[in-house]
């Protein structure tokens, strides 16, 4: 096992494994498994399997509670931006397993280091090898130290109407009164333009344009948002 693994496993998530052989056929390719068949080695397939499993449960638990106003159809596209190959290639590369997987010759000629579906797969089996050593909250504590921030960051926020994110934001502190108000429409009734002001408790925080009110709306919400990060 690479000990320049283990070593930034426990620097960077106080993550150490008690079965290494575990962490081992988490980062093991099935194509090196077949290049080196003397040495009975078992590939990362079913610890993916079960990793997806532990993935989206916390991840959907995490989601319940972080947005409780939001309907189940926005939960799930919202989920499924969080879980789905692209994003989970990223968090692999972010926590360094793409340097650590083992491939075969094939494999690694071909570019498998940094193929989306290898690496989503690799963090997936990870996740299901940590489940398996040390249980469900040792899991969770991983998925809070590298998944977690970047939707408290806004990072998937797009699958969520802007509206809903405003007020989820300002809530945050208590009960407030957020008010979209027409200010105007302007053009021809084949393409209007309306614009529409946002308040929270009589205070403007923002203002937006578009084709229809809603969309006004969320531009509205959208602005506010970023005046706030701002």
């Amino acid at each position: 096992m690479d000990t320049q693994l283990i070593n930034e496993l426990k620097e960077r998530y106080g993550i150490v494994f008690q079965d290494v052989t575990l962490l081992e056929q988490a980062f093991t390719h099935s194509s090196y498994v077949n290049e080196h068949r003397n040495m009975q080695l078992s590939d990362n397939e079913r610890l993916e399997f079960l990793g997806d499993a532990v993935l989206e449960l916390q991840v959907s638990h995490y989601l319940y509670r972080q947005y409780p106003d939001v309907p189940e159809g926005k939960l799930t596209k919202l989920r499924s931006a969080i879980v789905r190959e692209d994003s989970l290639a990223k968090f692999a590369k972010k926590c360094h397993f793409d340097q650590y997987v083992l491939l075969g010759k094939g494999e690694e000629n071909s570019g498998g280091r940094n193929r989306a579906s290898l690496l989503c797969d690799l963090f997936e089996s990870f996740l299901g090898a940590l489940y398996l050593d040390q249980g469900y909250e040792a899991a969770l504590k991983f998925i809070q130290a590298v998944i977690f921030p970047r939707i408290e960051a806004g990072e998937f926020t797009r699958e969520i109407d802007h509206k809903t994110r405003l007020q989820e934001v300002l809530q945050k502190s208590g009960d407030v009164t957020i008010d979209y108000r027409l200010v105007s429409e302007e053009g021809p009734a084949h393409e209007r333009t309306f614009t529409i002001e946002v308040y929270v408790d009589d205070r403007l925080i923002g203002s937006g344009k578009g084709k229809s009110k809603k969309l006004a709306e969320q531009d509205a919400a959208a602005k506010a948002l970023a005046a706030l990060k701002a």
